[in-house]
């Protein structure tokens, strides 16, 4: 009689084997003498058939158990003379003696036939099988049921082309309850998607016919898709992938186990967005900047499209107004229509809109293709503006975890926003108090013809420190400059402003470029001093950088002199385009060192061309090669208007990304007409003062000023008198016909003359106090081998 085995074969994997369930046979006769003995029960009891065949069965018994239909304890005869199926524990001794715990059911067999005298015809068979053996194949059988009925985890067998074969009950549901109209249809049919991670690079179908031929599993494949259950929510699912084979070893299919994993994958993306929306967004210090890049980061990995409404007051800068008194402006808009970027939004009174915003919190409604979130973005308890989150009809509607996500983003959106504000609202002020500082427009002045073109910065960077200036001098002379502060914001445009008073004040006191400078190094030095005491934050001048320059246009000579700047570009009329080779000086307020001056003749119509080093750094390169492109176009464009040229100069240096503000002026040098200055060098004698006054008088005559030949004797009687008294040597005597007559009467000695107010008594001392009187301006200006005291008087109207 052949029996069944009940444990696993040698070698076998436990966990990868089944089979049937453990059986030991034994046919028992009506009498209850055994009759039958398998070798599967020789192999469980340890007694071989001839010892055993033609015994009572409840011999073998130690004790009985507990009937399973009843809670009576039998005797072992009775117990096998039970009709029916009977099942039951008990204790078999075994031939060595120790006793075995087994399982025993026993079923009826067909009655003996009636022409069997004895009555011994197997009436019964005895299935028993060890304990332990039959709760291991029990366990897995119940493991095995639940796994096909019961359990999460989907599993679904896929043959040749990933076409279904079968699917557990999980997996069942996922297709939607019909495991019928399911099969033999393809994996790509059933879960539309894609794989997220795979090393093999290919579709589930690929690999799953390379394991059919392989035999190599697939682990841990993450594939995004949507389940026939539920077409609308998208799904992530982790899936594994192994060979089946059959009692032959041929492949019969591949398993998928898959769990569903969208909700750890979900919060892995929305920490992945909230990451990226950290770093990205706020980058600009632009509030329409700001909202741009929330639309960017968030369509289409968390919304289809992207609404961001701001107050208009916020783009100011200012402060917003009561939600009531609202006016908002859209600054982004990704929902595919024509773009309203920059247009009026008005919501009505009673929309959810109108609720977030007037609510302070996030409010949803549902059209009839769309799902719309509405989160207000709020600072300090502030709404600044609305963010719509729109979801599509293929799209899930927002749940709460989005509602979350969306609330974290439009709070950080509203902090940078309102950074932004803030930043706008200082950036205006810098600006506002930078171009109050600079020059409005340059001066109508007969040395020069000049432009001027004034760079901002990006916006992100603020207001510099660049200024640039054309200072009127006297004897028609010009000044001219250009200095740089290191730095930017409110800081550098009051530094800068400061500067340029001092220099238009020190020039005013005729200084040489190099002593301005020296004097202007100094006061800066201080000023830094003062602001280390005073605890600044350090806004201060230190490394500002400047260019000096001195333009006559009676001798056409220039004076120049540099604190760290680079030298102004020269293009004579004739010649080539050079850069003037100045003496080095240090930048002002980092050292006491000297500065040289340097002279240059200038001809007239020649470019003089001052600038920043924002100007030839623009597009990122080195100074050499700004600068080769600056002489480039001097040298095409030597002919056009100032004006003109700083424009061609700013089209060709100047990006569109300006890291630094620049500063340019132009500048063609013009000079006097010999007919229009008369000079004479007078001994040191006071007879000759009578001559000094009528030679003034004929030269008054004949540029037909005779309306200011009285005041102008009187003035070059009282200078050239002083002059004669209190220096020695020669004088010079030089009238100038410019924009107003000038009067300069030069002598050898450095001494300062003042205007005093004489006594009564006193017969001297009223020189200079009647010239004051007499002219609009007069002054001293010191040269290297003495000193210039001149007057100006205005021309008579024609």
């Amino acid at each position: 009689m052949e029996g069944l085995p009940f444990t696993p074969p040698a070698g076998a994997d436990e966990g990868a084997y089944l089979g049937p369930p453990p059986a030991a046979l034994a046919l028992i006769a009506a009498d209850g003498v055994l009759v039958g003995w398998s070798r599967e029960a020789e192999a469980l009891l340890g007694y071989p058939a001839s010892q055993v065949l033609g015994r009572r069965a409840a011999d073998l018994l130690v004790t009985p158990h507990a009937d399973p239909d009843s809670s009576e304890e039998r005797r072992p005869d009775r117990w096998l003379r039970f009709g029916g199926r009977r099942g039951a524990v008990v204790d078999v001794r075994h031939r060595r003696g120790h006793t075995v715990r087994v399982a025993v059911t026993l079923r009826r067999l067909t009655p003996a036939s009636d022409g069997d005298p004895t009555g011994r015809a197997p009436s019964a068979v005895l299935m028993a099988a060890e304990l332990e053996g039959l709760r291991w194949w029990e366990t897995r059988q119940a493991m095995l049921h639940g796994l096909v009925t019961q359990s999460p985890v989907t599993l679904t067998i896929y043959g040749p082309g990933a076409r279904l074969l079968w699917a557990n009950a999980s997996s069942v549901r996922e297709l939607g309850g019909d495991l019928t109209a399911s099969l033999g249809r393809s994996m790509a049919e059933l879960f539309p998607g894609d794989v997220l991670t795979t090393e093999h690079l290919v579709p589930p179908e690929d690999f799953i016919q390379q394991i059919l031929e392989t035999g190599e599993p697939v682990i841990d494949v993450h594939f995004r898709g949507r389940a026939p259950a539920d077409p609308r929510r998208e799904r992530v699912w982790s899936s594994s992938y192994f060979r089946l084979l059959d009692g032959s070893g041929e492949p019969v299919g591949v398993c998928e186990q898959s769990i569903d994993v969208t909700d750890n994958y979900r919060a892995q993306q929305r920490l992945a967005l909230l990451a990226e929306a950290g770093a990205r967004i706020g980058a600009t210090l632009d509030p329409s900047g700001t909202a741009a890049e929330l639309a960017k980061i968030v369509v289409p990995q968390y919304a289809d499209a992207v609404l961001v409404d701001v107050a208009a007051e916020v783009l100011e800068g200012e402060e917003p107004k009561p939600v009531t008194a609202w006016d908002l402006v859209r600054v982004a808009d990704s929902d595919g229509e024509p773009s309203r970027v920059g247009e009026r939004v008005a919501y009505a009174a009673g929309s959810s809109q109108a609720a977030s915003l007037a609510g302070g919190r996030a409010t949803a409604d549902a059209e009839v293709a769309t799902t719309r979130l509405y989160v207000p973005l709020i600072v300090r308890g502030t709404p600044l503006g609305l963010v719509t989150f729109v979801r599509g009809d293929v799209s899930e509607p927002f749940d709460d975890g989005d509602r979350a996500v969306a609330e974290e983003l439009a709070s950080r959106t509203a902090v940078c926003i309102d950074n932004a504000r803030r930043y706008r609202r200082e950036r205006t002020a810098a600006y506002m108090l930078q171009r109050s500082l600079l020059p409005r427009s340059l001066p109508e002045l007969s040395a020069v013809e000049a432009a001027s073109r004034y760079l901002p910065a990006d916006s992100h960077l603020g207001a510099g420190g660049d200024w640039f200036d054309v200072i009127p001098l006297s004897g028609a002379r010009v000044g001219l400059v250009v200095g740089d502060v290191v730095g930017h914001g409110l800081g550098a445009a009051a530094t800068m402003g400061r500067l340029r008073a001092m220099v238009r004040t020190l020039a005013e006191l005729d200084l040489a470029p190099d002593e301005l400078l020296a004097r202007l190094n100094d006061q800066v030095g201080k000023d830094a001093s003062d602001q280390n005491v005073k605890g600044s934050d350090g806004s201060g001048a230190v490394g500002a950088t400047c260019v000096y320059g001195i333009y006559d246009p009676a001798s056409r000579t220039s004076t120049w002199a540099a604190a760290g700047h680079l030298p102004p570009a020269v293009v004579q009329p004739h010649g080539p385009v050079s850069f003037l080779r100045l003496p080095p000086g240090p930048p002002l307020g980092v050292g006491r060192l000297p500065y040289e001056g340097a002279e240059v003749a200038l001809a007239e119509g020649s470019l003089v061309v001052l600038f920043t080093d924002g100007l030839v750094e623009a597009r990122g390169q080195g100074i050499d090669v700004g600068l080769g492109r600056l002489a480039a176009v001097l040298g095409e464009q030597r002919g056009s208007s100032s004006d003109l040229l700083c424009a061609q100069i700013v089209a060709e240096l100047v990006s569109d990304h300006v890291q630094d503000d620049a500063t340019l002026l132009v500048v063609r040098t013009r000079a006097l007409d010999a007919r229009q200055v008369a000079a004479w060098e007078l001994p040191s004698d006071p007879a000759l003062v009578a001559r000094a006054r009528s030679m003034a008088a004929e030269q008054l005559g004949r540029w037909g000023l005779d309306d200011l030949a009285f005041t102008t004797e009187l003035v070059v009687s009282e200078l050239v008198t002083n002059a004669i008294r209190h220096a020695s040597g020669p004088i010079g005597l030089r009238l100038i016909r410019d924009r107003s007559l000038i009067c300069e009467v030069s002598d050898s000695q450095h001494t300062s003359p003042h205007a005093r107010y004489a006594g009564n008594d006193e017969e001297g001392g009223r020189g200079l106090f009647m010239v004051a009187q007499l002219t609009e301006h007069w002054g001293t200006r010191y040269l290297p081998t003495g000193k210039t005291i001149w007057a100006e008087q205005a021309l008579p109207v024609p």
